[in-house]
């Protein structure tokens, strides 16, 4: 069926200039915001003809032409004045428009009326906001469980959270999730770590820390070019924010220091990171699949002069240690032994050379 054409008007113009500066903006495709603008305006104007099923739009992108029409059936006699239309009245668009024909009727946008273009512009604005969600947890799911760097907004002087703006999305820091003792300025950039997303009725979420042990293994891939090639491999992290980290690493090539190249020259690597951290000190220790030398590595600082085994309870041992490294190896409140326990997967029990438990200031 042939149809009229309809020469661009100015408003179509800038209509599809909007479309353009809306996907330049918000990344959104084009294609898409037209495909939901043209719904929308069929949801609009159908409820101005009783809902039936004769609005249709034609979008011509190439022309930046927008048409919007009715579809209606010809008949002897009207029995639905929404879907029909009388044969006289038809060939006003259809010249020789029959009886049993359909003819198009051109719309232009006044006769939208009022409440029609409301209705269209809240249905295109929820269904961008849509977008805008869509691509924004398509955007968060990529970097899940990554390192990122958000710009602090605000800071909210009750519950102490922090609010970033990372890429696109405005995400809160929450006061739990900040390393004890941290502050945060206006403008500041700091590195979170995504711990994962949720879907809300407010859009995703982004769940961010900088608490979280990944934080502290993402660091360390970035910093050391080894970790990034898979030259060196870091199998373990655990860690109390904000004062010790305890980080396991190995390298199957032996011609490797995986600790030195974590520590970097005159530490300047590790330097980098205790920085990022606020002053937190990092122990990184060998990897051993010997239990036992794995064990007491972890307590490092600490001397270690025997690991045994516990025969009747699996994942637990007995460490001997010099009476005086005694405090050393189990930390200020139980940190390090505490820490070490969870970077090997090891119940660890400690005991002083002599027998003798004589507790010491750590």
């Amino acid at each position: 069926m042939a149809r009229k054409s309809t020469k661009p008007t100015s408003k179509n113009k800038e209509f599809f200039e909007a479309i353009a500066l809306l996907e330049q903006e918000r990344g959104i495709p084009a294609d898409y915001l037209l495909e939901k603008v043209c719904n929308a305006i069929v949801t609009s104007v159908r409820k101005e003809y009783g809902g039936a099923d004769v609005v249709f739009v034609d979008c011509n992108t190439e022309k930046q032409e927008l048409r919007v029409y009715l579809r209606k059936l010809v008949v002897e006699e009207i029995e639905n004045e929404f879907t029909e239309i009388l044969q006289e009245e038809a060939q006003k668009y259809k010249k020789n428009a029959l009886v049993g024909d359909f003819v198009e009727i051109p719309l232009e946008t006044k006769q939208f009326g009022r409440i029609a273009a409301t209705t269209a512009k809240n249905v295109i604005r929820g269904d961008i906001h849509d977008a805008e969600r869509g691509l924004m947890l398509k955007e968060f799911e990529s970097k899940q469980k990554e390192l990122v760097t958000g710009k602090v907004q605000s800071v909210d002087p009750e519950s102490g959270n922090v609010t970033l703006e990372i890429g696109k999305a405005v995400v809160v820091l929450p006061k739990s999730r900040q390393i004890p003792g941290e502050t945060f300025k206006e403008g500041q950039l700091t590195k979170v770590y995504i711990e994962g997303i949720k879907d809300t009725t407010k859009g995703p979420k982004a769940m961010i820390s900088r608490t979280h042990s990944g934080l502290v293994k993402r660091l360390f891939e970035t910093e050391v070019p080894e970790i990034y090639d898979g030259v060196v491999e870091i199998k373990a992290v655990a860690r109390d924010a904000g004062s010790r980290t305890k980080l396991a690493v190995w390298s199957k090539d032996e011609n490797v220091d995986p600790i030195g190249a974590c520590i970097g020259p005159k530490g300047s690597r590790v330097g980098t990171i205790v920085d990022i951290l606020g002053g937190e000190k990092i122990d990184v220790v060998i990897y051993n699949e010997d239990p036992a030398k794995y064990i007491a590595a972890a307590l490092a600082p600490a001397d270690v002069l025997s690991v045994e085994m516990d025969a009747e309870n699996p994942n637990a041992c007995h460490v001997t240690v010099p009476d005086t490294q005694l405090s050393l190896a189990i930390g200020n409140k139980g940190q390090n032994v505490r820490l070490a326990a969870k970077l090997t997967g090891w119940k660890i029990d400690i005991n002083p050379e002599s027998g003798f438990y004589i507790p010491q200031n750590s």
